[in-house]
């Protein structure tokens, strides 16, 4: 029998760095083909669009597939299961799967789905790894910006809404076979070293807790864990118990609350634009003048083949040149997210004076 082809779960909340640690796991793949089984979140695509086409052999764009719901247990019979059976069933199968989660879906129903008997005998969780962000969690939260994870979760009407985010991270870390504590870089030497040792002290023997800046670990750190997580469900019980069991039905109504109307999102697109710091700072003022929860996107530089790429969790931005346009609309799109009320009108004024 073929050896089954070994699949990472990647999970961590919003902003913690898990898009960020995927790309530069696909740029130092060292040859290795990986396909990514993205759970994007709503149906802009944007993560989806910062992996794809990264410009290296192993990120080909027929080896990215995303999934448009943020609860995967709900929709692992009729979406998740047959895409991974698309991955599966090629001819140039990849040696290496690794799926994103929203962050705000359990890890565990991802994980119990490959004892499923139509992927058990192909397929394994080579292993699960939590993304923190190490900074917002020794400051006492569980996200740089907590309402921006609030608002994610409040659009997607599948999830959970009732439980609290401290018991959907401690999922996270129950579920965990390691741990990145991320952005390590804007903390000092003995900050780091405690959070490291609260999420080692509050994790299950055996885990690693590993440090990275902008999600920047060896290829061989992250994969080849060999952990058949599968079949260890029972180590990584969860704290929440609102999804159904693995042995129910998988065609479950979820009897949630939805704050869905509270909060909204918008595209802005424009032309190319001239200075990128200067851009970076128009965007800043924007984030903090009209409470804009989340924004990420692309910018055209004018003279740069590269596209931008901005991410802004609060009135943070990260920013970096990605993959050339080749031959994408060479425009600037930028999805914002915010409570409903937002001015649209002056948003996309100052984003596109």
């Amino acid at each position: 029998m073929p050896a089954k082809i070994p699949a990472t779960v990647v999970t961590g909340f919003l902003g913690a760095g898990k898009t960020t640690l995927i790309r530069h796991m696909l740029q130092n793949a060292n040859g290795k083909r990986i396909a990514l089984i993205i759970n994007e979140f709503g149906d802009l695509g944007v993560d989806g669009d910062i992996l794809r086409g990264c410009g290296v052999e192993s990120c080909r764009d027929e080896d990215i597939m995303e999934l448009s719901n943020g609860c995967i247990c709900c929709t692992v019979a009729e979406d998740f299961i047959p895409t991974l059976e698309k991955l599966l069933e090629r001819e140039d199968k990849p040696d290496h799967i690794v799926i994103e989660t929203s962050g705000l879906a359990l890890p565990q129903p991802l994980v119990r789905a490959f004892n499923w008997p139509a992927i058990s005998t192909r397929v394994t969780v080579d292993g699960v790894v939590t993304v923190v962000d190490g900074p917002a969690h020794h400051a006492g939260t569980f996200a740089h910006d907590v309402a921006a994870v609030d608002a994610q979760r409040a659009q997607d009407e599948n999830l959970d809404h009732e439980t609290p985010l401290s018991e959907l991270f401690e999922d996270q870390l129950a579920c965990a076979d390691m741990i990145v504590v991320n952005k390590a870089d804007l903390m000092d030497e003995g900050t780091l070293a405690t959070t490291t040792q609260t999420l080692s002290d509050a994790s299950r023997p055996g885990v690693r807790v590993v440090q990275a800046s902008m999600g920047a670990l060896p290829t061989e750190v992250l994969l080849g864990l060999e952990t058949a997580a599968e079949t260890d469900m029972s180590a990584r019980h969860e704290v929440h118990h609102h999804h159904h069991d693995e042995d129910e039905d998988h065609d479950h109504n979820h009897e949630h609350e939805h704050g869905h109307d509270e909060f909204e999102s918008f595209v802005v697109t424009r032309d190319e634009i001239t200075d990128p710091k200067a851009f970076a700072d128009q965007v800043v003022e924007t984030i903090r003048a009209h409470d804009i929860l989340r924004l990420k996107g692309f910018a055209a530089v004018t003279g740069k083949p590269m596209r931008l790429t901005l991410q802004a969790v609060g009135p943070r931005i990260d920013s970096y040149f990605d993959q050339p346009f080749g031959t994408a609309p060479r425009q600037t799109r930028l999805v914002v997210i915010g409570q409903t009320g937002l001015d649209r009108e002056a948003i996309e004024k100052a984003l596109t004076a």
